[in-house]
């Protein structure tokens, strides 16, 4: 067996997956291989099999993810941590936003080369997608937290929950996102520290909840959350 492959069971064996489980992980892993539009510089299995799917499977440790049944992973990309999720979880819906029309189509490609059934491709930007009221949105490698909170708050429920995966912590960047969250209806609730796999750096998951209603101007037009984010 290639190695690759026995680390990928011992990653489903961590989470307590089903076995079939594998099988889907290890096909996404295949077509990020040999698919050579593929939105991403870790292609080879044996790297990404850590860096892609035993990072996006981190966000098992938290039981927001875990219970969750509607969720958005936001700049999908090469869809990671959403497709991941998505095979792990076959009771959720996972949406996976990317706005790039490239990136879409590898993912619908992805989608079906996995047959992750629960998975659907949203190409549009964020602030123009007209889903609302899931119970999660995950966002891996997008923007700061700032731009972050202003992505996820509008699409929430009340009690919905943002999972921000990031690398080492930085005190000025969660400052500027609690006084946006705040204007948002958020609450800064904890930064959880996870070691996906072993060679791993600083990797932390920033959870939010959804306390009360996000303000009706809110999503402003597309690209206004990073041009002027709410904390200046």
């Amino acid at each position: 067996m290639e190695d690759w492959r026995a680390r990928l069971g011992e990653i489903v064996e961590r989470h307590g997956l089903a076995p079939d489980r594998a099988r889907r992980l290890a096909g996404l892993l295949e077509l990020v291989r040999d698919d050579p539009a593929a939105p991403t510089t870790v292609s080879e299995p044996r790297r990404a099999v850590d860096v892609h799917v035993a990072d996006s499977l981190a966000g098992l440790d938290l039981v927001e993810i875990r219970s969750a049944r509607t969720i958005a992973d936001v700049g999908a990309g090469a869809g990671f941590p959403g497709l991941p999720l998505a095979i792990a979880l076959p009771a959720a819906h996972v949406w996976l936003v990317e706005s790039a029309s490239r990136k879409c189509a590898f993912l619908e490609r992805a989608v079906a080369a996995a047959r992750v059934d629960n998975a659907q491709v949203a190409c549009a930007r964020v602030e123009e997608w007209p889903v609302r009221d899931l119970d999660a949105v995950c966002v891996r490698a997008v923007a700061p937290l700032v731009v972050l909170v202003e992505y996820a708050a509008p699409v929430l429920r009340l009690g919905g929950h943002l999972v921000a995966w990031k690398g080492r912590r930085d005190a000025a960047e969660e400052r500027a996102a609690a006084a946006a969250a705040a204007v948002l209806g958020l609450d800064a609730v904890q930064v959880a520290e996870v070691q996906p796999f072993p060679e791993v750096d600083h990797r932390t998951l920033h959870l939010y909840s959804k306390a009360s209603g996000t303000p009706p101007q809110f999503p402003r037009r597309a690209g206004m959350a990073r041009k002027r984010p709410l904390s200046g």
